[in-house]
């Protein structure tokens, strides 16, 4: 009796054991219910923390002054989303690499941080573009580009003092097919013309019709459509109604006109360019580095120039030319333009490195770290210790004339002027050996055929790379040398690779400016807010929240 009393004991605290432990072993799932309904719901800031950047940007933003875009609007009809809503929009949007004004409209009816930042306003996608390629059009981004470095300046975070330059190609949204070349309009153009004025000679030879004393090479419109007359009723009285020199004549007054004028309208787009996009009249064929099918094919797209400081885009230009040389001036202008003032030191590579770019500079008090093309070559031993270089013979500036290794004169006889696409003079000073004949030194000195070595020498270009070479051998010039590949080069590098932005979606420069602007601005906010939180953060995280407080009080 005892034993079994013993045994039921056992088996219940057993039971008792198991259970506990299959209790304690229970899965538990949270309260889920999509139905559920709150007395009081919570409002959307409530669910963004204080250090978003969100936040950042929709505080930066309302600091500005955007009265230039409220003007664009008209009294009148329904009513408009605000615009300082659809700014914010569209910024934040581009610092979080969305680009196309389709997703920008799913962003405001999916993501609870656009939700807030447009205060439940959702705007379509047509709206969210015509407000980026209409509203913000005619400068008024590019004052929205420079409060904002105006601000990082007033923080400390760009002196402006100097600027780090280069330029990219970013392609442009027209098809690669739709290229218009100068060079082949321009010969298709003169041999329809030639063409035309044999058919109307040989016609009017043919009828007896005296020609007019004087025919323009260009062949105008008025000139063939007066021609063509005369030829068709001289027909006509005749009775020539068919024929094949009729059917000439005919297509003549209906097709070459036509095509002439389109000839006229595609040099017209073209300008100083050498081509230009049907679909994209502002865009220039280049090459570009992404080059898919590595074959060197060009493609419609522009030339963006940026300055940089610490890696914040402080100027910005769209242009046209392939090459960065004649983009240098104009660029620096637009700063001024942009700051009221210069910067006292530019920095950049050897693409920029002209006689006509060192005059600018150099006359207006800058200092340009600039490298020329014979830049590293110069500093090489087997340059430098070559004698019958013209750099390295003994010039006399008095007597102006060279010296070669074997002591004999090279004497000036002319200048030549050259004109550079851009419409700037250089003259270049030639030399002329008197005689070359029997010298032990011919065969090193030069390989050319005539008997009497000619060297041609730029003096003034010669003096502006001396300085440039100076700027460049100096502390500050290794400085900035060993500076430059981190500043442009990497800004350029985040944007294409790391945020995707490696083709423009909008058409036209003025577009195209508005666009890459956006870019800029996010560019310059994304890391505006990421070193201002990483100084909070060394602090303490209630700097964080001060920071974000006090940007509140100022806006």
């Amino acid at each position: 009796m005892f034993i079994s009393e013993s045994f039921v004991i056992f088996e219940v605290q057993n039971q008792y054991i198991n259970q506990t432990i299959s209790d304690m072993a229970k899965v538990i799932h949270k309260f889920y219910n999509q139905n559920d309904s709150l007395l009081l719901p919570p409002s959307l800031g409530e669910l963004i923390p204080h250090s978003h950047p969100v936040r950042i940007v929709s505080n930066i933003l309302d600091k500005f002054d955007i009265s230039a875009i409220e003007a664009t609007y008209k009294g009148g009809g329904t009513s408009s989303f605000h615009p300082r809503m659809l700014l914010k929009v569209v910024v934040y949007a581009y610092l979080c690499n969305i680009y196309s004004g389709r997703q920008m409209e799913k962003q405001l009816h999916e993501n609870i941080n656009f939700m807030w930042l447009s205060g439940m306003s959702r705007p379509d996608f047509r709206t969210i573009n015509r407000f980026r390629s209409e509203r913000l059009t005619d400068g008024r981004l590019d004052a929205i580009f420079t409060n904002v470095v105006e601000l990082l300046n007033s923080e400390g975070f760009v002196s402006l003092n100097v600027q780090y330059i280069d330029g990219t190609k970013i392609e442009s949204v027209a098809n690669k097919y739709t290229f218009v070349w100068k060079g082949s309009v321009e010969k298709n153009k003169a041999r329809l013309i030639e063409k035309v004025k044999g058919v109307l000679s040989t016609a009017e030879q043919e009828l007896n019709i005296e020609q007019a004393a004087e025919v323009s090479e260009e062949l105008p419109q008025h000139e063939i459509d007066q021609r063509t007359e005369r030829i068709l009723s001289k027909m006509d009285e005749m009775g020539i109604s068919k024929g094949k020199r009729r059917k000439e004549i005919e297509k003549i007054k209906e097709d070459a006109v036509a095509k002439l004028d389109e000839y006229d309208h595609h040099l017209e787009n073209i300008g100083e360019r050498n081509s230009y996009s049907k679909t994209d009249p502002d865009a220039t064929f280049m090459r570009m580095k992404e080059d898919a099918m590595n074959n060197g094919q060009t493609k419609p797209g522009y030339n963006v120039q940026i300055s940089t400081e610490n890696q914040f885009i402080t100027n910005y230009g769209i242009y046209w030319r392939p090459t960065d040389t004649g983009t240098l001036i104009d660029f620096l202008k637009s700063f001024e333009d942009r700051y009221g003032y210069q910067s006292k030191e530019i920095v950049a590579d050897s693409g920029y490195g002209s006689e006509q770019n060192y005059e600018y500079m150099f006359d207006n008090g800058m200092l340009p770290y600039v490298k020329y093309n014979m830049f590293h070559k110069e500093q090489k031993r087997k340059y430098k210790n070559n004698p019958f270089l013209p750099a390295n013979m003994y010039y006399n500036k008095d007597e102006d004339y060279f010296v070669c290794p074997m002591g004999h004169h090279l004497e000036h006889i002319m200048n030549k002027k050259a004109v550079s696409d851009m419409g700037y003079e250089s003259i270049a000073s030639v030399y002329r050996a008197s005689n070359c004949l029997g010298c032990p030194l011919r065969a090193m000195c030069y390989k050319g055929e005539n008997d009497k070595r000619i060297i041609e020498v730029n003096h003034k270009v010669n003096s502006y790379r001396a300085r440039a070479r100076e700027l460049l051998n100096s502390k500050e010039g290794l400085y900035h040398r060993s500076n430059r590949p981190i500043e442009p080069e990497a800004v350029f590098g985040n944007i294409k690779f790391n945020h995707g932005f490696k083709r423009f979606k909008l058409k036209s420069k003025e577009k195209v400016s508005v666009e890459w602007g956006l870019v800029a601005i996010a560019h310059n906010l994304r890391k505006y807010i990421a070193k201002r939180l990483k100084i909070a953060a060394m602090k303490d995280n209630s700097t964080v929240n001060n920071y974000i407080i006090e940007l509140n009080v100022a806006a």
